[in-house]
């Protein structure tokens, strides 16, 4: 039986963008629908996307600073937005 090649471990960066960017869309609509208003839904929404994508990064043992976009990018990109949208709505 032969065995398949070994899988590059670092992604494309517009793949990388792109599951961004599709995961940004999902919160901002689950966030719409949240019944405690659209600021504080997407904050937390928000919150909860840094910590599991820094949970992602170090399960895959990916390097915090490496050259290639991965998952600390991603969780410090919504933590950015985080801010942003806590600045933003004047979420306490």
């Amino acid at each position: 039986m032969s065995q398949a090649p070994d899988m590059p471990r670092t992604l494309s960066p517009s793949r990388v963008m792109a599951r961004f960017a599709v995961r940004l869309a999902l919160l901002t609509g689950f966030a719409a629908f949240g019944s405690v208003g659209f600021g504080r839904s997407l904050a937390v929404l928000l919150w909860m996307s840094v910590v599991l994508c820094a949970l992602a990064g170090l399960l895959r043992r990916e390097p915090p600073f490496g050259a290639a976009l991965n998952h600390w990018d991603e969780a410090v990109a919504f933590g950015a937005l985080f801010a942003l949208v806590h600045i933003a709505s004047g979420v306490a």
